[in-house]
């Protein structure tokens, strides 16, 4: 499944380098994307509604594959003390420099540097597609989660990553021309009104992320689809998202 809409491609990607590295690759691009507003969707579709889903400020928060660190930003403007650790020392360098009083590591999702049982909280926010052992950082949540403690994900739908829309009408057809059960690797590229970004992810069905959470002992307490709100809608063409889950929200617990 290829296709491409003005100002945006999506490539089938055979084999490829680790998906850390093809981040790092893009680091210098995201932190541009990422520190302003009108380019990315954090703002504009979802960040709220993930932040819906937190349970409060407890002991401490782990933000996972925190990039250049916005969400850690806005965790501790909520009363969290959050540790953060990304893959890219290019994001780790970002986020030091964005806020120095908040912790941040350089290290391996699916290896954390932190000790068993040490958080009441994990975030992994629009992180797992992008990292190749997502069932290991799966499992590495729940080691340095404590009883009862949480972790909350978001990822790009699954449902998005297996198609896509055939123009950018609102009632545009979205189709799906290869499969959506079975895992695949696959790159966007963004160029549209001095936004460029290209995105390095592995496509898995919404069964794989919930086998992989039950595998790793977590109890499903949320699921969330979400589609674009009209707030986020400045043109008429992204009404065609607010018919389909453009993001999956899923809150777990540990028992």
């Amino acid at each position: 499944m290829s296709g491409s809409l003005p100002g945006f491609e999506r490539q089938l990607v055979e084999g490829g380098e680790p998906l850390a590295e093809a981040w790092e690759r893009h680091a210098a691009e995201w932190v541009v994307a990422a520190h302003t507003p009108t380019r990315d969707s954090y703002w504009l579709y979802h960040r709220d509604q993930f932040l819906d889903l937190l349970p409060p400020p407890g002991r401490l928060t782990l933000d996972i594959g925190c990039g250049e660190g916005r969400l850690s930003r806005d965790l501790k403007a909520l009363g969290h003390t959050v540790v953060g650790l990304d893959a890219s020392p290019t994001l780790v360098a970002a986020a030091r420099g964005a806020d120095p009083e908040i912790e941040v590591h350089l290290g391996d999702a699916a290896s954390l540097p932190f000790a068993d049982g040490c958080a009441d909280l994990v975030v992994q926010f629009m992180c797992l597609q992008d990292i190749d052992d997502a069932a290991g950082a799966i499992r590495e949540a729940a080691r340095v989660l404590e009883p009862g403690g949480r972790l909350c994900l978001a990822v790009v739908h699954p449902f998005n990553s297996a198609g896509l829309f055939e123009a950018r009408e609102a009632d545009s057809p979205f189709v799906i021309r290869g499969t959506y059960l079975e895992r695949f690797r696959y790159r966007d590229v963004v160029d549209r009104r001095g936004y460029a970004m290209t995105f390095e992810s592995e496509h898995r069905p919404i069964g794989w992320y919930v086998g992989a959470l039950a595998e790793a002992g977590f109890l499903v307490e949320q699921l969330r689809e979400t589609p674009v709100p009209d707030s986020a809608i400045d043109d008429p063409h992204k009404r065609r998202w607010q018919r389909l889950p453009m993001f999956l929200h899923v809150r777990a617990l540990r028992p």
